[in-house]
């Protein structure tokens, strides 16, 4: 088997790029965290797709929740597909058959949506490798969809000159439970039981379920996987999702080193995103998980958020958030030096649902008209004004997130590098006449000029009370935003 091969050859391998990045922090330390393209880019989409997409149930922790007594998803995998013992997770894999799946026509969909980046979760807590891999045989080349759904989108986007990222989650994969009662843990995704296929020696099933000893595990699989997407993919972002504290500092730093050294080789300039503190903020981008910054960041960040109200992967009863609210949350991540990363939810088929086109649709008409108060631009000295402040605690605060609703009193602001435009996002239409953009009392700044972003002059004072501007008649398309563009005086 590929698989086995793969694992024998990862023993005697070596790296064979060049070195300018040594395996420790001093030397990592000396890479640039945010290269210029993703400063400019703003906006990226990815997406939970996988196994775990076929029960539709719960969300996509149910590899994890089925074996997890007490929950609602153990009593309907049971009721559904039978006891735990007789069909596992990996049972689903045969039924996870993206028949429909299309990577050019995913690859234009995202295009259109605006994102300048893109790619799948490349393999999420379940064990389940979405690229064509050696390493594992659970990959979806071999496997369900018996596609190279990484590979094949990848390709899609590059015709599109659209950057690439690929997202790891895998870190909970290995079973750190003891063995010894059982039980289950928050850093391991799956429950070790002698009864259902999480214990199980099979040379295949170990590899799913991640009952492999640990010095194994970090070494052929967890640090194996991300060296095979590097060699044979190249992407541009490589991006962690939380528990990446429980693997080893060295193999953290021998990962960093191996993927920045590649790149280096490639001639690209790559990124490295992570959750918490799990590596190093110097050379490292920091992400937010469902959550935002209240105030601008000198350094990059990006958050993460979900297209829907809740489940990452597709659900049945998944509900999908409107188009102004996704709208709102880039201006404000914008405003304030970050990045969002968009996930959206397909169907086991290989179908994006509807509703979730039509977001990413409108999103794409929205930057068409707007995006040159978006795309390149930075944080002004002011980032925002307004009564709706959004909160502090990141994750935890991810409710407060979801349930903030702005109006045109809420001003976002941007600018041009060179600083002499500022565009200011008004989060709706004002009711009023008259506009009172206050930061400009603060910043001090001069005006030159106003005028709408299709060239259209706007009548505006200054005054000790800010800049007092004449909204044109006629609201603007949709209703979600009024933009602004102020050109400073020399």
């Amino acid at each position: 088997m590929k698989w086995i091969l793969g694992l024998l050859s990862l023993a005697v391998a070596g790296s064979t790029v060049a070195e300018k990045y040594e395996p420790t922090w001093e030397s990592l330390a000396t890479h640039e965290a945010a290269p210029e393209w993703l400063k400019d880019a703003k906006l990226g989409i990815y997406f939970h797709w996988g196994p775990y997409s076929v029960p539709a149930y719960g969300n996509e922790w149910y590899p994890r929740h089925m074996y997890s007594e007490g929950r609602k998803e153990f009593e309907h995998h049971a009721k559904t597909y039978g006891d735990q013992a007789e069909f596992g997770y990996h049972d689903f894999v045969p039924m996870f058959t993206a028949e429909y799946f299309d990577a050019a026509e995913w690859a234009e969909l995202f295009r259109k949506s605006g994102a300048k980046f893109a790619g799948p979760v490349a393999e999420h807590h379940d064990g389940f490798s979405m690229w064509d891999s050696d390493i594992t045989p659970w990959n979806a080349k071999d496997k369900g969809p018996k596609q190279d759904v990484l590979g094949e989108l990848f390709a899609e986007l590059e015709k599109r000159d659209m950057k690439t990222i690929a997202t790891f989650h895998h870190a909970r994969n290995l079973q750190r439970n003891s063995k010894d009662g059982y039980g289950q843990n928050n850093d391991s995704h799956y429950p070790y039981h002698p009864d259902w296929h999480t214990s199980s020696e099979d040379p295949e099933l170990r590899l799913l379920y991640g009952n492999v000893p640990e010095d194994e595990w970090n070494e052929t699989v967890w640090l194996g996987k991300l060296e095979e997407v590097v060699d044979n993919y190249q992407p541009d972002i490589i991006w962690f999702d939380s528990w990446l504290d429980r693997i080893p500092e060295t193999y953290r730093q021998r990962f960093a080193a191996y993927y920045l050294n590649a790149a280096d080789e490639w001639g690209k300039e790559v990124a490295i995103v992570r959750k918490q503190q799990d590596m190093p903020i110097n050379f490292t981008i920091n992400d937010h998980e469902k959550a935002r910054e209240p105030k601008a960041l000198p350094e990059l960040w990006m958050t993460d958020d979900t297209i829907s109200t809740g489940s990452w992967c597709f659900t049945q009863d998944l509900k999908i958030k409107p188009l102004y609210k996704v709208v709102h949350a880039l201006v404000d991540t914008v405003a304030k030096n970050g990045v969002v990363l968009l996930n959206i939810s397909p169907k086991a088929d290989g179908t994006i649902p509807q509703d979730q086109r039509d977001v990413l649709l409108g999103l794409g008409q929205w930057l068409e008209a707007n995006g040159e108060a978006i795309y390149g631009t930075r944080p002004w000295v002011i980032a925002a004004e307004g009564p709706t402040a959004e909160p502090g605690g990141g994750f935890a605060s991810r409710k407060e997130f979801l349930n903030l609703e702005y109006s045109a009193k809420d001003v976002r602001y941007t600018a041009s590098k060179d600083g002499k435009t500022i565009y200011a996002i008004l989060l709706g239409v004002p009711a009023s006449k008259q506009v009172a953009l206050e930061a400009f009392t603060e910043a001090g700044a001069k005006v030159d000029k106003v005028e709408t972003l299709d060239g259209k002059s706007v009548k505006w004072t200054a005054s000790g009370k800010g800049l007092s501007i004449t909204v044109p008649k006629g609201a603007p398309a949709g209703g979600m935003t009024t933009v602004f563009k102020i050109t400073r005086k020399d």
